[in-house]
């Protein structure tokens, strides 16, 4: 009987460790931080390579109020493969003051995920965003086509955050339907 609690016990302890919400070390997240100017669709610019994104093209995610405080995620891309669009619907909370970009995101019932700033440009028009560790890396913009100082501003935080830029995947953003 105590060894099944103790490996209940284990195997939830292992669960909860796989999803952490904290920020990686070394990584601030933005502050301050508003969520009213960080609302609405951000494009996909490039990232670091993951199972749930791979092949994806025209990736997009746009955040929205919920009425319970939380924001809805919603992010969308389209599969070549399918020749069709994939979308998964999430609810995110911060993970402390809500001036603090860093928060909590889940796709999948209980289960959470890190989401945090690390930089973010003084107008809303592009962010870096990375997970519970530099392994996941988003490079957002407003624009399915940033601006050239754009790309250098967020290939300028990835070379900070020590994110080798040789292994981001530029994403293509030539759909008319996204």
């Amino acid at each position: 009987m105590w060894k099944r609690r103790i490996t209940l016990l284990a195997l939830a302890t292992a669960l909860l460790a796989g999803c952490d919400t904290a920020p990686p070390p070394g990584i601030a997240p933005v502050r301050p931080f508003q969520l009213t100017r960080y609302e609405g669709r951000w494009y996909e610019i490039a990232r670091l390579d993951h199972r749930f994104e791979r092949g994806l093209t025209a990736v997009s995610a746009d955040y929205s109020l919920n009425p319970d405080g939380s924001i809805r995620v919603v992010n969308r891309g389209y599969d070549p493969a399918i020749a069709g669009w994939r979308e998964a619907v999430g609810k995110a909370w911060f993970n402390g003051l809500s001036d603090v970009a860093s928060l909590r995101v889940s796709f999948f019932g209980p289960f959470y995920g890190g989401y945090h700033v690390a930089a973010l440009d003084p107008d809303y028009r592009w962010s870096v965003v990375v997970g519970p560790d530099k392994d996941y890396l988003w490079l957002l913009a407003r624009d399915k086509q940033p601006p050239a100082a754009a790309k250098t501003a967020l290939l300028a935080v990835a070379s900070k955050l020590k994110v080798p830029a040789d292994q981001l995947i530029w994403v293509e953003q030539n759909r008319a339907d996204n």
